[in-house]
């Protein structure tokens, strides 16, 4: 098995931060964004890399920002070949899984959108009959297709859990003209995703969209409709009652689930077979997303 890339430093390049799998260098007026092999569940990073990872979710979201023409994105270059001079010496680190992209004000929610009921949206619906606050039909099973896809915003959390919030909390945050816009680009992009998966025989259940600001004009950032972003469930074998297994970070979950792991640092090494469970479901979505 290759080995997992966990960290990168390169000298002489300014590190601005580390997040949960990417991690970010300062390049002249630019970005240079490097997704390491590293896996988070439940807001918390494993010691255990899944080896190419990073390569994956790079190929995915270069792959479905063409596709995505709804909204800009940050992208400047995705070839390594053409990077700065400075950075040549870390070609073979940087290849496949790096980019250069807009500097941008990060604004600070996750932008999820569900259309089937799964996750913490079936766990808080069985208590409330809401998900995020927003009542909900009655009688759903989990993971049966929801009436219409939901916005239900996250607050954005570098370390620690995310937080689902109602709509409400990002208008007092965000103010009302630009919520409204995040949400309303965030399912039309959906939407269009889930109609082109559809296509191949792949439901997309529910993924997070990220956005930023440049100039004054909202474009979308970081990773975009991966297997570590969304549920994505093979349409042939999808029934409810129960949450499909799908291609996604979804299997990791579930692993650990079983675990006697009070979800909080530090997070447990995955065996092996974790890891290459892993690998196989990353490389099948690629694949099939990549056809698109």
């Amino acid at each position: 098995m290759d080995k997992a890339i966990i960290e990168t430093n390169l000298d002489g390049v300014k590190l601005l931060h580390r997040g949960k799998v990417r991690d970010l260098y300062e390049i002249d007026d630019n970005l240079l964004i490097i997704a390491t092999d590293r896996i988070s569940a439940f807001d918390c990073v494993f010691p255990t890399g899944i080896p190419k990872k990073g390569e994956i979710l790079t190929n995915i979201s270069n792959k479905w920002f063409n596709l995505m023409n709804i909204a800009g994105n940050h992208i400047i270059e995705t070839n390594a070949d053409n990077f700065p001079e400075k950075l040549k010496k870390y070609k073979d680190t940087l290849k496949g899984r790096s980019v250069i992209v807009k500097k941008a004000n990060r604004i600070d929610f996750e932008c999820v959108v569900r259309g089937y009921i799964a996750g913490s949206a079936w766990k808080e619906y069985k208590a409330y009959q809401t998900v995020c606050g927003i009542s909900i039909n009655p009688g759903l099973e989990e993971a049966e297709k929801l009436p219409f896809p939901i916005f239900t915003p996250a607050t954005k959390a570098d370390t620690g859990h995310d937080e689902n919030v109602p709509f409400s909390h990002m208008v007092n945050a965000l103010g009302k003209d630009i919520s409204e816009e995040l949400r309303r680009l965030s399912i039309q992009l959906f939407e269009k995703a889930h109609a082109l998966l559809s296509k191949k025989g792949i439901i997309l259940a529910d993924t997070k969209f990220e956005f930023g600001l440049v100039d004054g004009k909202v474009i979308l950032i970081d990773e975009l409709l991966t297997p570590d972003s969304s549920r994505f469930w093979p349409a042939d074998s999808y029934t409810t009652g129960s949450t499909p297994p799908g291609f996604d970070k979804q299997y990791v979950r579930d692993y650990v689930e079983e675990l006697k792991w009070n979800k909080t640092p530090p997070a447990p090494e995955l065996p092996d077979n974790v890891v290459a469970g892993t690998i196989k479901k990353y490389r099948q979505i690629e694949e099939i997303i990549l056809s698109l």
